[in-house]
């Protein structure tokens, strides 16, 4: 999905993708709410975003859409948060796309609303068993870019990991869009994943050794 195809704000999609979007999003055994932080008045990312956001829950009765104002704590925006619930009771469930999600990314975006619908239940089973022991802290971050197909296979099982344990958190970062994001990593290759701020992750990897990296970067 090119970016100048959301400057309709009617058809954020093209025919081919809304007939597609239904197999993945009509029957969400849960709903979801998404919210965007950003400010559509001041940068043309932020509106597309909310573009995007608000066309997805108009069309499918289990999204809802918020936008809030850009927040402080986040450096780079939009932020679109994927949050289980309805606008009046919803859940944190720590899953975030920093940026547009654009080109493959799409893949990724509908991914994160599908594990919060779901509740995580896409993790493997021993997956879940493992992460019901962990009580520390971790946070997520994958680096991925609007044509890194890869990237969407990464964004699968981070997003359902944080799903499936309130300690995670995952992050999933345009790095295409934020370039001052990948100098600080100094990020080489894509999908890259950078658990809690030290511990790294090149390319595509199984659940197993995302928890094994998990488990260093906690010091378990």
């Amino acid at each position: 999905m090119a970016e100048e195809q959301l400057n309709d704000t009617e058809n954020p999609f093209d025919a081919e993708t809304w007939a597609q979007l239904p197999e993945f999003l009509e029957h969400l055994p849960e709903p979801v709410h998404l919210v965007v932080w950003g400010d559509e008045t001041a940068a043309l990312r932020d509106k597309q975003a909310a573009i995007l956001c608000r066309a997805l829950a108009r069309r499918f009765a289990n999204i809802q859409f918020q936008m809030l104002p850009r927040r402080v704590n986040y450096d780079y925006w939009p932020v679109i948060g994927v949050m289980g619930g309805v606008a009046e009771d919803w859940r944190d469930f720590g899953a975030r796309i920093i940026g547009l999600p654009d080109g493959y990314q799409m893949t990724s975006f509908i991914t994160a609303i599908q594990a919060v619908a779901f509740r995580g239940a896409a993790a493997e089973t021993l997956t879940r068993i493992q992460l019901a022991k962990l009580k520390q802290e971790v946070q997520l971050e994958l680096f991925v870019a609007a044509d890194n197909e890869a990237g969407a296979l990464m964004a699968q099982p981070l997003f359902n990991m944080a799903v499936a344990n309130p300690h995670i958190r995952a992050f999933m970062v345009m790095a295409d869009q934020f370039t001052t994001a990948v100098n600080r990593y100094s990020i080489n290759y894509l999908p890259h994943t950078v658990i809690n701020g030290r511990v790294h992750i090149e390319g595509v990897v199984d659940e197993e050794t995302i928890l094994r990296h998990i488990a260093r970067a906690i010091g378990a």
